[in-house]
């Protein structure tokens, strides 16, 4: 929730000033992206009993974290580099919405589908990012903005299903958590034979 909050503000802040200077927005996106990536590790290290593809997450914040690192150190990288590694690393993250989308349909959210569309918009607008990032002025800005809003919505209704799926899970008697278990237990022996 709080990476989703972040990201979100972090839009809003880019769409009000589209002209402020290379310098000040690149290290604004270094310590949001450091900050971020720090939170995403914690989050998947504090979930791998729970989420089946934490894996994803833990990845995907060890990347978000060395970017991060890299953009703080090298404040004055040109707008092409930092459009290109934001690219990637909100595509990584778009594919890795993706498969969340998919893991919380598993658990049996309704709204498995709008994660998905966030996830699918943001790979979109990511993968534009990428195939331009000589894409000068106001354009890249914006196109930068709506690729972490759309990454920012989705952590947020993630944190939301999320949620809402760990209480319904707390209403489940032991005895019945126990016989999950035990399922999902052969399921995967299934799928390794």
């Amino acid at each position: 929730m709080i990476v989703g909050i972040l990201f979100v503000i972090l839009s809003i802040a880019v769409f009000t000033s589209p002209l402020s200077s290379l310098l000040a927005l690149s290290i604004f996106f270094a310590l949001s992206f450091l900050f971020s990536g720090l939170s995403e590790v914690f989050f998947s290290i504090s979930n791998r009993n729970t989420l089946p593809n934490w894996g994803w997450s833990l990845a995907f914040g060890i990347l978000t974290t060395i970017i991060g690192f890299s953009l703080v150190v090298h404040p004055g990288l040109s707008i092409s580099v930092l459009a290109f590694y934001i690219g990637f690393l909100l595509l990584f993250r778009s594919i890795a919405s993706i498969s969340f989308a998919l893991d919380v349909k598993k658990y049996g959210s309704k709204n498995w589908g709008s994660l998905l569309a966030f996830g699918i918009l943001g790979a979109l607008a990511s993968l534009f990012l990428i195939w331009n990032p000589l894409f000068t002025g106001i354009g890249l800005t914006i196109l930068m903005a709506v690729s972490i809003l759309f990454a920012g919505l989705f952590s947020i209704f993630l944190a939301l299903q999320l949620r809402k799926i760990h209480v319904h899970g707390r209403k489940i008697s032991s005895n019945l958590k126990e016989r999950y278990d035990d399922l999902m237990e052969e399921i995967r022996d299934e799928w390794d034979d």
